[in-house]
């Protein structure tokens, strides 16, 4: 059984109309993992209550967390998050859980990872983990976003390219920047082959995003000779 906590949200960052960043102070500290998640409970005044699952986009904090919501028309809880909830008010969650989608700084392999939309919040969070507690573990990462005003985490992502603390490949789906050579399509097989790490250098492969894009990019990764067993995949949608 979910035991929760109420927390209070201290702060925000939206990353677009349909994705923000909320920042939860906790009542009873825990230490996450990069790649877990947790569930945010909503109760109306006439008793009913429903709840989501959401991944953790930094733990490097005991005392407060961050979660990364996208926007899904039709849901309950994630319109309240993206457009309602204010900085000071509390919010209902459980201690995180999932223990198979996670990484652990102590583990030297190199990490793959890809993104596609809003997958890309449980990745920040190992990448934020990394900056601090493994910053010479290899790391690369794939992003795939529809158009460049739907990209989350952008600054961190310039930031962490700029300054070449690991190869960050965005492929846009829909439109594209001007300035970008690749144009706007999907990501195929032989491209992601040709920008994620060898399958010589044994990395661990976390792949998030949508179902569809999930199964695509893991059914690549192993024609392209990757270790099944090294390969961990978290899905939504």
């Amino acid at each position: 059984m979910n035991e929760w906590q109420i927390t209070a949200v201290i702060s925000q960052f939206r990353h677009s109309t349909s994705a923000r960043s909320l920042h939860l102070a906790l009542s009873e500290p825990f230490q996450g993992l990069p790649g877990q998640h947790l569930d945010i409970r909503l109760t109306a005044e006439d008793g009913y209550s429903t709840a989501r699952t959401y991944s953790l986009s930094d733990v490097r904090e005991p005392r407060v967390v961050e979660v990364t919501v996208e926007r899904a028309d039709d849901g309950e809880v994630s319109p309240y998050l993206v457009d309602v909830v204010e900085v000071g008010e509390p919010l209902e969650i459980t201690r995180p859980h999932g223990g198979w989608f996670t990484w652990e700084p102590t583990d030297t392999a190199p990490v793959q990872l890809i993104a596609g939309g809003s997958g890309l919040a449980p990745l920040m969070a190992m990448l934020r983990s990394r900056e601090i507690a493994a910053p010479t573990v290899p790391f690369n990462l794939v992003y795939s976003l529809r158009s460049p005003d739907r990209m989350l985490f952008a600054d961190d992502l310039r930031q962490l390219a700029e300054r070449r603390r690991l190869p960050v490949h965005l492929a846009f789906t829909r439109s594209a920047p001007d300035d970008d050579a690749r144009g706007a399509r999907r990501l195929d097989a032989a491209e992601l082959a040709a920008v994620t790490m060898s399958p010589d250098s044994e990395p661990a492969v976390y792949i998030c995003g949508p179902n569809h894009f999930v199964e695509f990019c893991a059914a690549a990764m192993l024609s392209a000779g990757h270790d099944p067993r090294r390969v961990r995949t978290e899905r939504f949608g």
